[in-house]
């Protein structure tokens, strides 16, 4: 064991590993399996999983054993087998841990069931109940007890009272689950539940679960001034969202690690994470908490000067990262025109149209990353080749979906390298949206997140707070979708990605003034520069297609002029003018345009940017 864990909380922050069920999940376990039951039929995986947070940095490991109470375990025809399960939830921690030199938390969850007086389950049935895990747990030999996600401080109570009545010594971390008003599901504040689980023999107290680091540091700090307890925090990653009907939580590891120094400066002495984190998290939070706990190391005199932690160089201005970047930075109205990678390795078409485009005084060209899912060139490629051969500035769009961290690291330092300057960061569109429906999907950051590591590499800094000499000279874009129907959401992310560092955004097709209008409005308080795309239709269909599939809102009065084009080419040609007088009238309202070129034709982008003056493309 590595020690005394209360002694050590008085000096120094202690890294918690992260979900175990999240884990599990993603191995292929199924959600309607009993967890707790693996530590029985798969013990194997369950040492690989506490193997894999022990890797990535974490000092204390919990036991998976959430649901291993009787109540829970019933559900599955175990009720039985509450001993077999936590006592081997415990062994199997302890051995992983003891190679680490780490401690093992024995988890234990609420019942599952409601107690009195909302229940008919009486305290003392609670009580029993939560005796009856926790002395498995403590035969198995777990060096504390993490109660945790409760809502119904009562229902903590009895698990407390259990704890202390089998051993008054064993430290015991007791951990509430908040919602973003930092209040219990039973109603309980901070100024409430803190002090009656300091009176009830908490050594330390927090919260878990919940919502995601932003709310729980709300509550964290609340929880602070109301106890003179140790605090601890392991927040999920965020509030899920659907992606390929999983759930998933897309809090990066970079943004919950700059949290994890949040938590420690608000004076948490145990932090982890919870739903949703998973070793990569861990890992990076780990050299954040190291970083932080150098940093408190510098400031003492006694301590050599050359622990401190490694610096951020100063970022290049913006003005001279790129061409583009100059003119965003000087305020001048910038023009983008879109070109689609090929399917095969062909680039003539593309290197025409670039080559015709900067002709016409186009500011850069915009390449996508596999749009719709679909296998195509790497845009990455196509970027460079069209830089050098056609002498234009490229506009990259790099996607989260199919590149873990370390992938997005190399591929990014390699495109600097190679002379790509603007990036547009977005999370990217699921595998099932394409032809390859059956492809896997990364996620490991969403856009969020790779802004946060964008950013970061731009001061010189790897996705460890690692130095890497000099720093990359990305203008950090970011896309924008003012029609989506949650545009509370869109708005809260949209400050965030600014937050993390994104200096101008892209909008999805405008086609609904009112809607960008509201937009600006919304984001005043964040404001970037804003680039609207404009998008030429070419058929009815096409505009179909925009409104029901890619969910873009189209006013029913641009259907109903597509609808009366009487042949294809005056189709075209109404689309020209809807995305012409959609360019005008945003003109005072943005500082640039970018341009889709539907089917390849990038003459109609350029007849939409003549809508700017007599110069076409290029007009300031």
């Amino acid at each position: 064991m590595p020690g005394d864990l209360l002694a050590r909380l008085k000096t120094s922050a202690v890294l918690c590993d992260g979900a175990m069920g999240t884990w599990l999940y993603s191995k292929g376990i199924f959600i309607n399996r009993c967890y707790d039951e693996l530590n029985l039929s798969q013990p194997d995986l369950i040492r690989s999983v506490h193997h894999e947070y022990l890797q990535a940095g974490a000092e204390i490991i919990e036991t998976n054993t959430f649901g291993g109470n009787s109540y829970r375990l019933d559900r599955h025809g175990l009720g039985g087998k509450v001993r077999e399960i936590n006592f081997a939830g415990a062994r199997l921690a302890k051995e992983a841990a003891k190679s680490f030199d780490a401690w093992v938390a024995g988890s234990v969850g609420p019942l599952g069931i409601r107690i009195e007086p909302l229940g008919k389950t009486s305290f003392q049935e609670a009580k029993d109940a939560f005796r009856e895990q926790i002395a498995a747990l403590l035969e198995g030999g777990v060096d504390l007890l993490i109660l945790e996600t409760f809502g119904y401080v009562e229902e903590l109570h009895q698990a407390l009272l259990a704890a202390r009545e089998l051993n008054p010594k064993v430290p015991v971390i007791a951990q509430v689950t908040v919602d973003e008003e930092a209040n219990c599901l039973d109603g309980s504040t901070p100024e409430t539940f803190a002090p009656r689980l300091e009176q009830w023999g908490a050594d330390v107290m927090g919260c878990n679960c919940s919502v995601g680091p932003v709310a729980m540091l709300d509550a964290i700090e609340r929880v602070r001034a109301a106890t003179s307890l140790p605090v601890s925090a392991q927040p999920n990653a965020g509030i899920p969202r659907s992606v390929e009907g999983r759930n998933i939580y897309l809090c990066s590891p970079e943004y919950m690690a700059s949290y994890t120094r949040k938590f420690v400066a608000a004076g948490v002495k145990l932090v982890g994470g919870c739903c949703g984190t998973t070793p990569e998290h861990i890992r990076v939070m780990k050299s954040a908490l190291r970083a932080s706990q150098a940093r408190t190391r510098a400031s003492d005199p006694q301590i050599n000067a050359k622990t401190a932690v490694p610096r951020a160089i100063a970022t290049v201005p913006l003005s001279e990262r790129s061409r583009l970047g100059a003119k965003i930075a000087q305020g001048q109205f910038v023009s983008m025109v879109e070109i689609v990678p090929p399917k095969g390795t062909n680039i003539q078409k593309e290197l025409e149209g670039a080559r015709f485009l900067k002709s016409v005084g186009v500011d850069g060209i915009n390449i996508p990353d596999s749009p719709r899912a679909s296998a195509r060139m790497s845009n990455q490629a196509l970027s460079v080749l069209l830089q050098q051969q056609a002498g234009i500035e490229a506009i990259l769009h790099y996607t989260c979906r199919d590149r873990n961290v370390l992938c997005i690291q190399s591929d990014l330092l390699g495109a600097a390298a190679v002379g790509i300057r603007n990036l547009i960061c977005i999370t990217g569109d699921p595998p099932k949206m394409g032809g390859y429906p059956d492809a896997t999907a990364v996620f490991d950051v969403d856009a969020i997140g790779l802004v946060n590591i964008v950013h970061n590499l731009n001061r010189g800094l790897d996705i460890g707070g690692n130095p890497i000499g000099n720093g990359t000279g990305f203008a950090i874009g970011v896309g924008a979708n003012p029609g989506v129907s949650n545009i509370d959401e869109e708005i809260h992310r949209f400050e965030y990605k600014v937050q993390a560092g994104a200096e101008f955004a892209v909008t999805q097709p405008v086609f609904d003034l009112s809607l960008l209008e509201n937009f600006l409005r919304r984001i005043e308080h964040c404001r970037i520069p804003v680039i609207a795309g404009i998008w030429p239709l070419v058929s009815v269909r096409n505009a179909e297609f925009m409104k029901d599939e890619l969910r873009v809102s189209v006013p029913d009065s641009i259907l109903e002029r597509m609808t009366r084009a009487p042949s294809p080419e005056a189709a075209r040609e109404e689309g020209i003018s809807i995305a012409r007088e959609m360019l005008t009238a945003v003109r005072g309202m943005v500082q640039g345009a970018q341009i889709s070129a539907p089917l390849g034709k990038y003459s109609s982008a350029v007849d939409v940017l003549e809508a700017l003056g007599s110069t076409g493309a290029g007009a300031s």
